[in-house]
């Protein structure tokens, strides 16, 4: 596979394919680098949305592509925000900091405040593919009562991890493509594509 086609227009989750992906000598190309629109994401699980952006970049630019959805699922509140993380606080227009703002109030006086990021990753070789390859990563932490860290996106600023004492907002890229739910799945999924 020489060329990949990356299903989002996430600049956060692009510029983290792009470090990842670099040492495998693929050409990472974006949706938005060829004109593709956002698929719809309708559907209740992580697996079935990422399928649907999969398929629709691979139909739109005729080439492999790969596709994540992802989220932070707190145990309180039965997994919520869950695949809706992007668009917790409305999406008219999604905003990082308004939904990290809704998820702080969601949590206030709540005591048990475990939470996990999850990501599913789908690549199909063609539109039609049967056989997708799927990978799954998720990042155990807790979320903390304040938002700290400038580095990251989405909820990091507020995502503890209690082993390092440290907010994922706090990690260097090194670390984070270690420890994160997406580089988590992205190592199984480099390992399903050398079989």
């Amino acid at each position: 596979m020489q060329k990949l086609v990356i299903a989002s227009n996430n600049q956060g989750k692009l510029r983290e394919f792009q470090r990842m992906l670099a040492p495998l000598g693929i050409e990472v190309l974006t949706q938005s680098q060829l004109g593709i629109s956002e698929a719809e994401e309708p559907h209740c699980t992580f697996v079935e949305n990422a399928l649907a952006k999969a398929r629709h970049v691979s139909r739109e630019s005729g080439l492999p592509a790969l596709a994540d959805d992802s989220g932070i699922c707190v145990d309180a509140l039965g997994g919520v925000p869950g695949v809706i993380s992007a668009r917790y606080a409305g999406d008219n227009p999604k905003s990082d900091a308004r939904n990290n703002e809704k998820l702080l109030r969601e949590m206030q006086g709540v005591t048990d405040r475990h939470a996990h990021y999850y990501c599913v990753l789908v690549l199909v070789r063609h539109a039609d593919d049967p056989q997708p390859l799927i990978a799954e990563g998720e990042w155990h932490g807790m979320i903390a009562h304040e938002e700290r860290g400038d580095g990251g996106f989405g909820y990091d600023p507020m995502f503890w991890l209690p082993e390092l004492d440290r907010m994922s907002s706090e990690l260097d890229h090194d670390e984070k493509a270690q420890l994160s739910h997406r580089a988590k799945a992205l190592k199984v999924l480099l390992e399903k594509l050398k079989m």
